[in-house]
């Protein structure tokens, strides 16, 4: 992007488009220490209450900076780059690590190390890239004692407490009040579709004990599968992101009601979260010819999830993390006799502002 200043007015160039930058625009984004506090960025002024009638006196382009003086005395240096990434929407640096979709033949589980430096380690950034790429990642060596899961959990963000508790024990037992406590086999499914007015973002799974043959853990990416099926059925693909379905939860003390599509898009149609669980899911009553096709289209994309041709199964060791995106991802597992041994993993929440927030800072400390 460039820059021109003519008769003190700021221009931006995007390619062939040339714009004004607005006076008031620049004002708001003075960062010396008399206006912006060092330690939270936050502004030592309020923009809000200013007269509007801002106006630049002279500006001058020097180097990597833009040098500006405003008519109400304030001198300011800012720096292009900023500038730049800023108004050309690039200061959004967790949007700018792509997707990449994968499938059964996925070979390229990169598998993380735990350390006592990890918390702020370049290792972390590494596993935060890696996890917005592919919607998980894999630590090992990580101590199974005193619920460690949730000190993990709280090295990148805040654990998020539900009604499950700060954090979940997964293993067979009586009386369950979910199937994932039980020792049956799990079909892909997204946890917790039914809370409002979102799911956990983030599913950390942790290992304690594994000693049965049985139980592996599956993951299927709901991105690749929503993307293909888009390709396969069109009118599928246009039901399934348009019809809100109502998913629900109840216990002997909670119930829990939220209502969304199987496949949510953004504002600008792109992919933005998938839920799923047949277990859950109420269709509302419509038209015996739309139900007809919902029907169909839902039956599409479970055999999808559920097909061999998009599902990954390994066996988690003592001592393994799963980090997963539960937005992204879905997830089950094969069955197993609890007989043979125990199986025993942990699990918490977490949600984005804690990978962005950590990504973020991670990337300003190593200049990345």
């Amino acid at each position: 992007m460039k820059f021109e200043v003519s008769s003190n007015k700021i221009f931006s160039f995007i390619g062939s488009n040339k714009e004004e930058i607005h006076p008031f625009w620049l004002r708001e984004r003075v960062s010396e220490k008399e206006y912006l506090d060092e330690g939270t960025q936050q502004r030592l002024f309020d923009p809000s209450s200013m007269k509007q009638t801002v106006e630049i006196v002279n500006a001058e382009i020097n180097g990597e900076f833009l040098k500006v003086k405003f008519n109400d005395g304030v001198d300011s240096k800012f720096e292009i780059k900023k500038l730049s990434d800023e108004l050309s929407l690039n200061s959004n640096e967790i949007i700018d690590i792509e997707k990449v979709k994968w499938k059964s033949d996925f070979k390229n589980i990169k598998n993380f190390k735990f350390s006592d430096k990890f918390a702020d380690s370049n290792e972390m950034l590494n596993l935060l890239i890696n996890f917005y790429k592919y919607g998980f990642v894999v630590i090992q060596d990580v101590p199974t004692n005193n619920n460690f899961l949730v000190k993990f959990g709280n090295m990148i963000g805040s654990v998020k407490r539900t009604n499950f508790g700060e954090y979940f024990n997964v293993k067979s037992k009586p009386n369950p009040n979910d199937l994932a406590y039980t020792a049956l086999s799990l079909s892909p499914h997204t946890d917790n579709p039914y809370r409002n007015p979102f799911p956990p973002c983030i599913q950390i799974l942790h290992c304690i004990e594994n000693e049965v043959k049985g139980g592996h853990s599956t993951l299927v990416d709901g991105f690749t599968v929503t993307e293909d099926l888009k390709k396969l059925n069109q009118d599928y693909y246009n039901i399934l992101t348009s019809t809100k379905v109502r998913f629900k939860f109840s216990d002997k003390d909670t119930i829990l009601e939220s209502w969304a599509e199987l496949i949510h898009l953004d504002e600008k149609g792109n992919f933005q979260n998938v839920r799923f669980s047949p277990r859950l899911d109420y269709v509302p009553q419509m038209k015996r010819e739309k139900l007809e096709i919902y029907y169909n289209a839902r039956k599409c994309l479970s055999d999808l999830y559920n097909s061999d041709e998009y599902r990954i199964e390994f066996r988690l060791m003592p001592g393994d993390l799963m980090m997963m995106d539960n937005h992204r991802l879905l997830h089950g597992r094969t069955s197993f006799d609890p007989n043979e041994g125990n199986r025993f993993l942990q699990g918490c929440y977490l949600d984005f502002d804690s990978t962005e927030g950590k990504l973020l800072h991670l990337r300003r400390k190593f200049n990345l």
